[in-house]
Parts: structure tokens; sequence; C-alpha cells
């Protein structure tokens, strides 16, 4: 676990154990206390204090002979409706600037049932088939991202991992035919799990930019849902806002944004 963070070894743990388990990780059960032990170089006593820290928040149950399980809750937030759209035209420029100055190692791509946060994001039925994508994108400093992709199965049909080694999805959208429209994004953060801490070269628990989006097509229908982890030392998002409104009443609006990375 790193050092840097003013947080308890045990507090970092389950935060990293509560974000896995609100992407789906664990249907099957969490690892067992040695396991976790090893994966995050930890003492017992600090394992069990962060396992109770998400039974505590009725995440997981714990039972004698039945491992530990996660404990099915609410279904999981997607971005709002009513929150504010990107323009998929500086997108996907940016992407493409992107995809230009970096390389990209693809880790995974398969056919996958959604798990419920998938599923509630792009709006399918549970179980229903999407392509998952795993890549990391590196500079020439190194590691700078660690992307994970869900489009619904028919969508993703014409393309696998050769073509998601050469051009960024949403190119690779528009060429089997979809219509862009806009997207949905938050920006948050997130500390590294051991499997991304290994792909990006940092420490367990390091902290990362987090950003989750949601594409769209111009019927409003989602395409693609993205989590995305950055190194904050080699990533930044820039917006350009302006102010807008009476004055008694002004408010700042982004006009427009860049993501620049080195």
């Amino acid at each position: 676990m790193t050092q840097a963070l003013p947080l308890p070894k045990y507090h970092q743990i389950y935060l990293v154990l509560r974000e896995q388990l609100h992407e789906g990780r664990f249907a099957q059960g969490l690892p067992g206390e040695m396991a976790l032990m090893q994966q995050f170089g930890v003492a017992r006593v600090t394992v069990r204090r962060a396992l109770q820290e998400l039974a505590g928040e009725g995440l997981i149950s714990r039972e004698r002979g039945r491992g530990t399980r996660p404990v099915d809750g609410p279904a999981p937030r997607a971005p709002r409706t009513g929150s504010k759209t990107t323009r998929l035209t500086g997108l996907l420029e940016n992407l493409v600037s992107t995809s230009l100055n970096t390389t990209v190692k693809v880790l995974e791509v398969s056919e996958v049932s959604a798990t419920a946060e998938v599923a509630h994001a792009l709006r399918l039925d549970a179980g229903a088939a999407v392509q998952k994508a795993v890549r990391v994108r590196s500079t020439r400093e190194g590691p700078l991202s660690h992307i994970t992709t869900w489009v619904p199965a028919a969508l993703a049909s014409r393309f696998g991992k050769k073509e998601l080694a050469r051009k960024a999805i949403l190119l690779l959208l528009e060429e089997s035919g979809v219509r862009l429209g806009g997207a949905q994004q938050t920006i948050s953060a997130r500390l590294a799990d051991a499997q991304v801490a290994g792909h990006l070269g940092l420490a367990v628990g390091s902290a990362l930019l987090a950003v989750r989006r949601l594409i769209h097509d111009e019927q409003g229908r989602p395409v693609q849902w993205l989590h995305g982890l950055y190194r904050p030392d080699r990533y930044e998002y820039q917006m350009q806002l302006s102010r807008v409104g009476d004055i008694d009443a002004k408010v700042w609006v982004s006009s427009d944004f860049s993501a620049q990375f080195h």
C-alpha cells in the first residue's frame, strides 16, 4: 500500500474493495483473508478491519464456511439524464490526437454478460451480451491510463482485438454505422488496486483520476460505457469557462475542454 496518502491502510483497502464491488468484480465471492493480505501486503488485522467496514455498510456478508460474498443492493448510479452533455466533436478530436501520440496495449477483449451496473448504464437487460475491452495506453514516459469499456455485442460485432489496438472505439463505432450524439461524463478519484497498479507502474493504493463516460447515439441510445483510470502525474483535464446570466446571477459554465498528457 502507498505510504503517501494520509489514510489508514485498512481504509485504503476498504476504498479499493468498495469500488471493485460496485463494478461487479466479486460475483463469485471475495478473496479470502490470506489472499487479501498478500495482495495488499498488510497484516490480517488490517484486512479484517477493512472487511468490517464493508460489512457495516451492508456491501458484503460474512458467513463461516461460506466465505465473504457481495450483497445485492440498489441499481448503481449511471450519469444523470439531465447532466451536462459533452460535444462529441471535441471529444473525437481529442481521442484522435491521443491515439496518434500514444501507444495502446490490449489486455482483454471478450463477450461477457453485463453486470447490473453495465446493464443499467447501457439500458440493457441484466445478463445481456456486451463486448468488454481492457486496454492500457502509454506515452514515451510510460503507462498513462487503464481503460475498460463495454459496448452492446450487436454494435461490436465488426471489431475485435486487432482493430482495438489501432483505433479508438468511438471511431470503430462510427465506421460500423453508429451516428454518435453526445456523452455524459463524471470525473472523480480512486485508489489503485493491485491489478491496475501493476499495469500503471504504481504502488497499490496510489491516487488515480477516475473517469466514467456514457456515450449515446443521435437517438439518445447508450452505445458505450467507459471506466478510465489515469495517472494524475501524466494526465490533466482542462476546461474553458465563461460567465453567463444576469448581473446578479452570473454563473460559470464550461464551453470546451481538452485532455492533456505528458
